[in-house]
C-alpha cells in the first residue's frame, strides 16, 4: 500500500487527537526534567524496549512505522521515520491538531505533557507542542488564565 504525506499527517493528527484530549492527568511537571540522556537512537522496536512497552504496530510503511504504546507513564504514540524530511513533514502537520510531541532524530512520541515529559527521561529528546488553538489550557494559553487576558 502507498501511503501517502496527507494519509500520514491524518493518521498522527487523529491518533494525537485521541491521547491528548483525555484529561491532563495532574501536575507532574518535575517528572523527567532532571538530567536529560543523550537522544536514543534505533528501530521501533528498540526505543520501545527503551521505555518498556510493546508496540502495537498500527502504520508499517517503508516512509513511517507507528505504534500505541502504553507503559506506567501513560499511553503514547511512538513514530519512527524513512527521512528526517519525513519526520519533519509529519510533524508540522499533525501539531496543527495539538498535542505534545518528544522529538528525536527520526522518531517522535506524541502523548499528553506529562508523559512525553518522563519519556524524555529515558530517551532524551526535544520537547515539542502543537497548535495553541488545539491545546486549551497548554503553555501557549498558561498567560490567559487570569482572566484579564482576551480569552479570559
Amino acid at each position: 500500500m502507498r501511503v501517502t504525506r496527507p494519509m500520514l499527517a491524518l493518521t498522527g493528527a487523529v491518533v494525537a487527537l485521541a491521547l491528548t484530549g483525555c484529561g491532563s492527568g495532574g501536575e507532574g511537571q518535575g517528572d523527567g526534567e532532571g538530567k536529560v540522556p543523550a537522544t536514543a537512537t534505533g528501530s521501533l522496536e528498540r526505543l520501545a524496549a527503551e521505555v518498556k512497552c510493546k508496540p502495537n504496530v498500527q502504520t508499517d510503511a517503508d516512509e513511517i512505522r507507528q505504534a500505541l504504546c502504553g507503559n506506567g507513564d501513560g499511553k503514547f504514540v511512538l513514530a519512527t521515520f524513512a527521512t528526517d524530511r519525513g519526520q519533519r513533514e509529519w510533524l508540522n502537520g499533525a501539531k496543527d491538531y495539538g498535542g505534545y510531541y518528544l522529538v528525536g532524530r527520526k522518531w517522535v512520541a506524541v502523548g499528553q505533557e506529562r508523559t512525553v515529559t518522563r519519556l524524555r527521561s529515558t530517551l532524551g529528546g526535544t520537547l515539542e507542542e502543537g497548535s495553541e488553538h488545539m491545546n486549551p489550557g497548554g503553555s501557549h494559553n498558561r498567560g490567559d488564565h487570569g482572566g484579564d487576558g482576551p480569552h479570559g
